[in-house]
Formats: C-alpha cells, sequence, structure tokens
C-alpha cells in the first residue's frame, strides 16, 4: 500500500483525536487509523480501524481493535460481492442496499462515501451505510445524504442523529470540519 493522503482531527464535543492515512494499491483503496476519546459517558475509549474497499469504492471489509472502557473491541465486518454483510462472521440481515461502511467513532469513513459518489456541485444523493456502533457493538443502517455545494463543502444529513450541517472537505476528501464534532488539526 502507498500513502495518499493523511490527516489528524481533534474532538469537539468530547477530549480526543484521531490519526488516519489513505492508502492505495493496484486492487484497492483502504483507511488505516486510530481514534482516543472519552464517550458521553466518560469512558475512554483507543480504537485501531482499518477499511478496505475495492476501485470504485465499495467496502470490501473493515476491522476495529482496541478497547472501550473495561471492554476489548475486536470487530470483524465484511461485504461480499453481492452485498451481504457479516459482523464477526455472523450475518446481518436487510443491509444489501447500503455499500459504505461507516464507522460511528471517526469522521474518516465519510472519505469512502464522498469518494465513491464523486458529486458535482449541485448534486446530491442518499448514502445509506452500514453503521457501527462502538457502544453496543451493533451493525445497522444509517440513512445519510449529501449534497455538494462546492469544491470543499457538503450539506449533510443523518435523520437517525437529528444532524445536518455543512462539512468541510479537503481535496483529498476527508472530512476538515464536522460541525460540533471533529476538526481537522493544522
Amino acid at each position: 500500500m502507498q500513502t495518499v493522503a493523511s490527516i489528524l482531527w481533534r474532538r469537539l464535543d468530547a477530549p480526543g483525536h484521531d490519526a488516519c492515512r489513505l492508502e492505495r494499491n493496484a486492487s484497492a483503496w483502504q483507511l488505516d487509523g486510530a481514534a482516543v476519546f472519552r464517550t458521553e459517558g466518560g469512558r475512554i475509549a483507543q480504537l485501531h480501524y482499518r477499511v478496505r474497499c475495492d476501485l470504485l469504492w465499495h467496502t470490501q471489509w473493515g476491522t476495529v481493535r482496541g478497547w472501550l472502557g473495561e471492554s476489548a473491541i475486536d470487530l470483524s465486518i465484511t461485504r461480499d460481492a453481492r452485498g451481504h454483510w457479516k459482523l464477526n462472521d455472523e450475518a446481518v440481515s436487510d443491509m444489501s442496499h447500503c455499500v459504505d461502511l461507516d464507522l460511528g467513532f471517526t469522521p474518516a469513513t465519510n472519505l469512502l462515501q464522498l469518494r465513491r459518489l464523486n458529486l458535482a456541485a449541485g448534486e446530491s444523493a442518499d448514502a445509506p451505510a452500514a453503521w457501527v456502533d462502538i457502544e453496543d457493538g451493533g451493525l445497522s443502517e444509517l440513512m445519510q445524504r449529501y449534497e455538494r455545494r462546492s469544491d470543499s463543502t457538503y450539506a449533510y444529513q443523518a435523520k437517525r442523529f437529528d444532524y445536518a450541517e455543512v462539512l468541510g472537505v479537503t481535496a483529498d476528501g476527508f472530512v476538515s470540519d464536522y460541525p460540533r464534532l471533529w476538526r481537522a488539526e493544522d
């Protein structure tokens, strides 16, 4: 894998940081990162994550390893060629329409949707994702909507969390400003 870009974020709603790099080889794209933060409930987390996509930005697999409070975290998420998802080798039903993996604790995985959608200014699209809830270790659907406003901004909405903001984005596709949640460090 060759590193294409990297970023360091500071969490805004609680103490924390996240560092991630985007990598590529002849057959795949990959995000490789680590996040340390305090949850709303006060537990401290240290998580290493990796997400692999094909060259068209379709998620193939992801891993999350580390700890959350007293609990060890070891998640393996896969998506086969027919779109079927598995979490730790257990099938997850009714999610074959989700192409993207969204790790709920990091802004890194928004890059996957933005790159795959490749929207022009003024275009918008729904991007339902397989969302990892690190608190309960589950995988469920997260309905998201993106509208490209300019070269560096997207209107983003996740109704499930009553979240609607304009995201700032780097030229590489990383979210640089995730209002109220994350901001890239200089």
